[in-house]
């Protein structure tokens, strides 16, 4: 049976609240500060402190991409949006576009802030696991591609077998990886190749 993980304590967390002034962002604001967050609202744009945030709710009525300092869909900390108005193009800006790992909808009361915040800092941290293993496939991907550049250069009028055996003596003998001992017989065929057009030329 797998352990349950332990809901994070969010006392001392930071928040900010992209509405404009309104008895929404009054209430919202009062209710984090109740949870134990510092809440900081802020109209009509994220200041450069709140790159540094561990959370941002955001209005989806009338928000526009400008209003972050970073590409839509990039934010480095969990999004709440804020969602009053049901209209589709509105919706999908705010949870597709900005990617929200939550959202509040309007008019905010005094329930479900506190769920909004553990579920979006769950979905935050698994969407952020999974560009990591993503980025991590995709290195390993282009390592064995490189692997097979090189073996064919080292193979040349001989097998493969042989030119895998070349490429993990040079390994050794450069006190090095396979993948970057690799990367290096590319980078040498790449010279050698680009020489000989620039004779041939």
């Amino acid at each position: 049976m797998s352990r349950r993980a332990r809901i994070p304590n969010l006392g001392g967390a930071t928040a900010y609240v992209l509405h404009r002034p309104h008895p929404t962002a009054q209430t919202l604001v009062r209710q984090l500060s109740a949870i134990g967050l510092t809440a900081i609202d802020c109209w009509p744009e994220l200041p450069p402190a709140a790159l540094s945030a561990d959370f941002v709710f955001f209005d989806v009525d009338l928000g526009f991409d400008e209003q972050f300092p970073w590409r839509p869909g990039e934010a480095p900390m969990p999004m709440i949006a804020l969602i009053g108005s049901e209209a589709p193009g509105r919706i999908e800006w705010g949870l597709f576009t900005h990617r929200a790992n939550a959202h509040v909808v309007k008019p905010v009361g005094t329930a479900g802030i506190y769920s909004s915040l553990l579920i979006a800092r769950q979905n935050f941290e698994e969407r952020k696991q999974l560009a990591a293993r993503i980025d991590a496939l995709q290195l390993r991907v282009a390592e064995r591609h490189t692997i097979v550049r090189a073996v064919a250069a080292l193979a040349k009028d001989t097998d493969y077998e042989q030119g895998f055996a070349r490429l993990r003596h040079l390994a050794m003998n450069w006190q090095m990886s396979i993948e970057e001992a690799a990367g290096r017989v590319v980078a040498m065929a790449e010279n050698e190749d680009e020489n000989d057009e620039r004779h041939h030329a």
